[in-house]
């Protein structure tokens, strides 16, 4: 059964973009040594990629090549995506997915981006574990890490660890999610 993964940054002060949406934040610490915990390493585990449509639509726009080509790739998306960047597959219903993800058996899953959905898949049990990199920044507002949903949980604490620049990695399991 697949597990399904958060790995994500966020500001010290809990955003993970700008209000304008920008990541020129986080975009500063290009070539950070984060060694095993690196994205490219996390990326080589991942055999599925989900995103919600804000999060696709943001990649889209990137000048950068798609950077999934190893990964199957779900967009939760009630809209549809025309002339897509990447090979993706769309998904409306979060609880069908959720299924489908754990019916999986070739290889973990990651939540990509942040907000709304990866909040739905908290709020129904859906994430076994997250890694979240905190960068000394304030930004003063943007998108927030977790969206205040009225959710309450007590993850547990896997790891925590310095790292370079001044970044700090936490790792977390929730314990309630179905395994």
């Amino acid at each position: 059964m697949a597990r399904i993964l958060g790995y994500i940054a966020a500001s010290l002060d809990g955003f993970i973009a700008t209000s304008e949406d920008s990541l020129d934040w986080l975009f500063k610490y290009e070539g950070l040594d984060l060694g095993p915990h690196d994205y490219s390493v996390f990326l080589k585990r991942i055999r599925t990629v989900v995103m919600g449509r804000g999060t696709y639509d943001f990649i889209a726009g990137e000048p950068s090549p798609w950077a999934y080509g190893d990964q199957r790739v779900l967009v939760v998306s009630s809209r549809p995506i025309d002339d897509p960047k990447g090979p993706l597959q769309r998904r409306q219903d979060v609880d069908a997915l959720i299924a489908e993800l754990r019916s999986l058996d070739d290889g973990d899953v990651w939540m990509l981006g942040g907000g709304q959905l990866q909040m739905a898949f908290l709020e129904r049990g859906a994430i076994d574990e997250i890694e979240i990199y905190v960068f000394p920044e304030l930004l003063g507002g943007g998108r927030p890490l977790f969206p205040a949903t009225g959710l309450r949980a007590t993850p547990r604490l896997l790891s925590a660890q310095a790292l370079d620049r001044g970044c700090v990695r936490l790792h977390y399991a929730f314990d309630g999610a179905s395994q």
